[in-house]
């Protein structure tokens, strides 16, 4: 086993972190990576991630030269250019524009079940404000009616960066957002997902139960 070279700034619970480590099971190198595991929210900082890394968020990829990537779509697209099997992300042409548009689709979910969680988890019940949460609510179900009228055809085609993109989203919405019942109104996504979870990258990077 080869010394890492890479540290990635890791939570378990953040569909984000997820994203990268599902990539870096599918293309062989977790071997290259050190896991450095923090607790962070919005009102408590880590001054270690902070120090090269203004925008305090995770994933963080520290990288041999001790420069750090952040923000989870360019780590994912820097380590799919460290290996030698088949991209994860289309290199050129529309496939990868399309691709790439079914990811961000993905992490629109992310940003608006992670907005409901910091607001319903972080604030007061007296302190929600219901139109707000509602209408994070309704992008996420847009996006979800949108990849199920769609999208099926094409994430089954391939195991790639909107594969991992879309699993680490409905997987997030059954962590955090479990009251949702999502594969009610789309059955077709609800059956994708039951195959793919299976997945070893999948399983291996389940988020905590507790």
């Amino acid at each position: 086993m080869s010394t890492p070279s890479m540290t990635l700034f890791h939570s378990p619970a953040s569909p984000f972190v997820r994203k990268v480590m599902v990539l870096l099971h599918e293309t062989g190198q977790l071997d290259r990576v050190a896991i450095n595991t923090i607790t962070l929210s919005p009102v408590s900082p880590d001054s270690g991630l902070n120090e090269d890394n203004p925008a305090g968020k995770i994933p963080a990829l520290r990288l041999a030269d001790g420069s750090v990537l952040h923000d989870s779509r360019v780590i994912l697209d820097y380590l799919d250019h460290q290996h030698v099997g088949n991209p994860l992300i289309p290199r050129e042409g529309s496939a990868r524009w399309r691709r790439l548009m079914l990811a961000s689709l993905a992490d629109a979910i992310l940003d608006a079940a992670v907005l409901i969680r910091y607001e319903t988890f972080l604030r007061p019940a007296d302190k929600h404000w219901d139109l707000w949460l509602d209408n994070q609510r309704e992008k996420i179900e847009r996006a979800l009616a949108y990849l199920e009228r769609d999208s099926i055809a094409e994430l089954s085609s391939a195991f790639d960066i909107a594969a991992i993109s879309v699993a680490c989203a409905l997987g997030y919405l059954d962590f955090r957002m479990p009251s949702l019942d999502w594969r009610a109104a789309q059955p077709q996504l609800a059956k994708w997902y039951a195959d793919v979870r299976q997945r070893p990258s999948l399983k291996a990077t389940e988020p905590p139960t507790a």
